[in-house]
């Protein structure tokens, strides 16, 4: 990947590292307060140029002082971030958290955008999302009722987020929590362990950060921009049928559903995800051609 590059807004650091040659695409990771380095993306940079963002409050970048972490916000960092390349438009691939900077910015910058690519995400964050997770995460826990990893991962979750017996206070914490929750964001921990080997995730705790609840469900129409979803069967945060919801709630959308995957299909399923863009990226310069 190449250097680290630096844009100012409002006197804050939004730092970002590009790889490959090719049609220009954003890439915004999940979290929020997880570095990105786990969506490290090779298998598209043969095509694509990658455009890596450490969002705002992780990785290289700084914290935002008011910690008004707004979707809406991110927006406005990555849309700086095309500036600074000198990009009119771009694709925007947003992972988890990041999916919902995506679709955020497919609102507010539609004349920025070729396509929207949106990885294992929802159409809205709340109380709601969080009790299907709660319910998502029981099921991975019987399903791998035999894996103390897996019944650590419920246990783990339970206490921060329905007993809310754990506090995260610090880095330390909360990388504690991600990592101990790891196991359940794959379709098969194990096997993808052995595959590949350490899956752990740094991670910035922002005490600052203020509560964003957010909710586009009523503007999904309004999406002209052509999108692709991809959602892994057994994504238990960002589950199969929120990606079917948004499909059919979009003008221009089509789905990928990867068979064997979690919540990180681009590890699990790294062939097939790539695929899944390159057609897309694909079809759309095509369908520009023509």
């Amino acid at each position: 990947m190449g250097d680290a590059r630096t844009v100012v807004v409002d006197g804050i650091r939004q730092v970002y590292r590009i790889a490959g040659e090719g049609p220009v695409c954003l890439v915004h990771s999940g979290g929020p307060g997880v570095h990105p380095e786990y969506l490290r993306l090779p298998k598209l940079e043969r095509d694509l140029t990658m455009v890596y963002m450490d969002p705002v409050g992780c990785g290289d970048s700084d914290l935002l002082p008011d910690g008004d972490y707004s979707v809406s916000r991110y927006g406005r960092f990555a849309e700086a971030v095309l500036d600074d390349i000198g990009a009119p438009t771009g694709y925007f691939l947003g992972h988890s958290h990041g999916g919902f900077v995506a679709l955020q910015f497919g609102l507010d910058h539609p004349d920025r955008l070729d396509g929207l690519i949106l990885y294992d995400t929802a159409p809205a964050h709340g109380r709601d999302e969080r009790e299907a997770a709660t319910e998502g995460m029981a099921a991975f826990v019987q399903r791998w009722a035999d894996r103390p990893e897996a019944v650590e991962a419920g246990r783990m979750w339970d206490a921060v987020n329905a007993s809310r017996t754990m506090e995260i206070a610090d880095d330390e914490s909360f990388g504690r929590y991600m990592n101990g929750i790891m196991p359940a964001y794959f379709a098969d921990y194990r096997r993808t362990l052995e595959r590949v080997g350490d899956l752990a995730v740094a991670v910035t705790h922002d005490p600052n950060r203020l509560p964003a609840l957010w909710d586009v469900r009523d503007r999904l129409g309004t999406i002209k921009v052509p999108a692709l979803l991809i959602v892994g069967t057994y994504d238990f945060i960002c589950p199969p049928r929120l990606a079917y919801e948004m499909r059919a709630g979009m003008p221009d959308a089509r789905l990928c559903e990867l068979g064997q995957s979690g919540h990180f299909g681009h590890i699990e399923q790294a062939d097939e995800f790539a695929s899944a863009v390159l057609d897309f990226v694909h079809d759309h310069a095509m369908g520009n051609r023509e």
